[in-house]
């Protein structure tokens, strides 16, 4: 077999290495240094500690496992192939190639066993806090025969060293979720160097106990027993969770690369490639060897070992559902992506008779209420903002240390929380999370949104005080630019209601339609409540835009989204009384409105008539849909919000005159 000397385990680990080198070379780009080192750890994991059955990746009570240190992919795919995982060695050999099942980053839904997509650091351990979280919620709310499992995973000193890192661990180290054990690569070794040049003084172990974690460590990365040993005491840990420090030689056993930032993520080369294989005991003269030895050891230690695991998951879970039916339905329901029928019933209608004005935050607020009843799955917190972005179940009792809710209290950890509620719809589709803020704080969130549209998952995140109007606070607290910047990030459904009707309506197409993750961009201030009996119904906000006010023959359309909408009807009042008549579209959400039809976007925005935007935010990128637009392009101010609206020209006298100057232009 062109190897000798060796036992089974260690012949698997140099088996995963060897892959991995291979891979990288032949791709000639990725990171081959922590492929090497960290091959004995993740061989640990998946050959002897780890709960999964490589034929069934989706098996609800599977462990997970994230590397959150996803430039180290080489690694992961090596590994995900021996083991059984339907990830064939030809995709091992096209990696990162286009197409592919090996891209240069793990991506999830893309991968068979690849649980999250990483490769921006600290996003992943972050995810996986939030995996956590959704553990202990399930196994807590459904009991342990069906939900009792781990979250492991393998982090880099660059993972540690971002911020999101510390924001995610803090938390997990406050809830005390003790089904977190995280293995941390200590090699020492960044792109520009050794740690010793931005990293030297940080005892990351103290500063992980310091967060409530239990923190273990193995001086060599090497010590397959020693690293089984230490997984297995930071599982024994139930009430905190678990960092292991692991200390490993980044390269290793590169003979001339091995301990230097070069092998981080050059490729070996043929030479050094050829070194190392003879180091190993290996055949230099073979690429993308495996021995028959090694996969008929990991199909004993794994597939078998995995099937009778599900197996006996399956059982008990028949069991339980049989004397379960009605939080059986709810499991079965939630991992098909389910939602019960009766949503649109069960929502609020507000009536502008008994309810004239109501900000669109107070109305998501009462709106969740009812999806909170609707669905009880409906999980999710702010980032200590709750009470002013009115996202909260009432009378849930919170998640806490103690006990399980529904209301998560992420503290001010804006970036933490973002990558949490991305890692607790992750964990399966049972659970439909949501995240809040304040508008001008989802800056703090971008990495995360963008991840969450990249990995196309249903979260739902509701930012509030959307516009200047947020006024006294000032500029630093006002959002200008955020709308465009959020539509520009592909994947991402962005949906800005006008009155509370449409706010609701906004919550059931954020559940129901739309595939991936949604964004409710709501008002602080009070809005007028549309007279539904007059307009049209707010249903329309499902086609993303629609004629809210029309006319025979409109000499001009005003489109508006949010607190513009009535802003609008008020500057249509103003023309029509000088005999100008135009229409009003109600237009909260540019990516429901890009689905429609041709037929029906030229039905609500004909050609050929003047079209005058009108939104309390940036122009940028409106004039894909209007001629002339009302908007913000400078920062906001502090004052009274009707005041600092006025100031930047947010008023239907503004707005009718950009009308009229729009009409004149023809």
């Amino acid at each position: 077999m062109g190897v000798s000397g060796v036992d089974l385990d260690q012949l698997s680990v140099d088996a995963i290495r060897t892959l991995a080198i291979d891979a990288v070379d032949a791709a000639n780009s990725g990171h081959p240094g922590a492929p090497l080192a960290l091959a004995p750890a993740a061989y640990v994991l998946y050959g002897k500690v780890m709960n999964h059955n490589p034929a069934d990746p989706h098996w609800p009570d599977r462990d997970r496992f994230v590397l959150s240190a996803g430039h180290a992919s080489a690694l992961l795919y090596s590994t995900l192939h021996l083991s059984g995982y339907d990830l064939p060695l030809d995709e091992v050999k096209n990696f990162r190639q286009l197409g592919s099942l090996t891209p240069g980053h793990p991506e999830v839904h893309h991968t068979a066993g690849v649980e999250t997509t990483t490769g921006p650091l600290g996003a992943g351990i972050s995810n996986a806090v939030g995996m956590a979280m959704a553990e202990r919620w399930l196994r807590e709310t459904y009991g342990s025969d069906v939900t009792d499992h781990f979250i492991f995973g393998i982090c880099s000193d660059g993972d540690l060293m971002e911020g999101v890192s510390a924001e995610a661990a803090s938390l997990a180290g406050h809830l005390g979720l003790g089904k977190l054990v995280f293995l941390y690569d200590d090699n020492r070794i960044t792109i520009d160097g050794t740690t010793e040049l931005a990293f030297s003084t940080e005892d990351v172990e103290a500063r992980f106990r310091a967060y409530g974690w239990h923190t273990l460590a193995v001086e060599d990365g090497n010590d397959l027993a020693a690293i089984e040993a230490a997984v297995r005491a930071g599982m024994a840990e139930t009430s905190r969770p678990t960092l292991i420090r692991l200390r490993t030689i980044i390269g290793y056993p590169a003979p001339n690369k091995q301990n230097t930032p070069g092998v981080h993520g050059t490729p070996l080369g043929a030479d050094e490639n050829r070194l190392t294989k003879e180091a190993l005991g290996w055949d230099p003269d073979k690429s993308f060897y495996v021995p028959d030895e090694v996969y008929a050891h990991f199909r004993d230690q794994v597939l078998e070992a995995g099937a009778a695991a599900q197996n006996a998951w399956n059982a008990k879970f028949e069991s339980w559902a049989a004397a379960n039916a009605e939080l059986a339905a709810q499991w079965s329901d939630g991992l098909a992506g389910r939602i019960r029928p009766g949503l649109r019933e069960a929502l609020p209608v507000f009536d502008p008779e008994t309810t004239p004005k109501m900000s669109s935050r107070v109305a998501g607020g009462k709106v969740m209420q009812a999806v909170a009843k609707h669905i009880p799955t409906f999980i999710g917190g702010a980032a200590d903002l709750a009470h002013s972005t009115m996202t909260f179940i009432d009378g849930d009792p919170g998640y806490t240390r103690e006990h399980i809710g529904r209301d998560i209290y992420f503290g001010i950890r804006e970036h933490g929380m973002g990558s949490a509620v991305n890692g607790i719809a992750l964990h399966g589709g049972l659970i439909k999370p949501y995240g809040s803020t304040f508008f001008v704080f989802a800056d703090y969130m971008r990495p995360s949104l963008r991840l969450s549209a990249l990995m196309n998952i249903g979260v739902v995140w509701v930012f509030t005080h959307d516009s200047v109007a947020v006024g006294e606070d000032g500029p630093t607290h006002e959002p200008v630019e955020h709308l465009a910047s959020l539509r520009a990030i592909p994947n991402l459904t962005v949906i800005r209601p006008g009155d509370a009707n449409e706010t609701a309506e906004a919550w059931r197409t954020a559940l129901e339609d739309v595939e991936g993750p949604a964004v409710l961009v709501l008002s602080r201030q009070d809005l007028p409540t549309i007279d539904r009996s007059v307009y049209p119904a707010a249903s329309g906000l499902a086609k993303g835009a629609y004629t809210l006010a029309a006319a025979a023959n409109p000499a001009a359309v005003i489109v508006a989204t949010g607190s513009e909408v009535s802003v609008a009807l008020a500057a249509r009042d103003q023309l029509a009384a000088k005999g100008v008549e135009v229409s009003v579209v109600s237009m909260p959400s540019w990516e429901l409105f890009e689905k429609q039809s041709q037929a029906y976007r030229d039905e609500v925005l004909p050609a050929g008539v003047p079209k005058v935007s009108v939104e309390a935010g940036s122009s940028f990128g409106w004039a894909r849909w209007v001629d002339r637009s009302v908007a913000i392009d400078t920062f906001g101010a502090s004052g009274p919000g009707a005041k600092v609206l006025a100031q930047f020209g947010i008023t239907p006298e503004n707005v009718a005159a950009n009308v009229e100057a729009a009409i004149a232009a023809r």
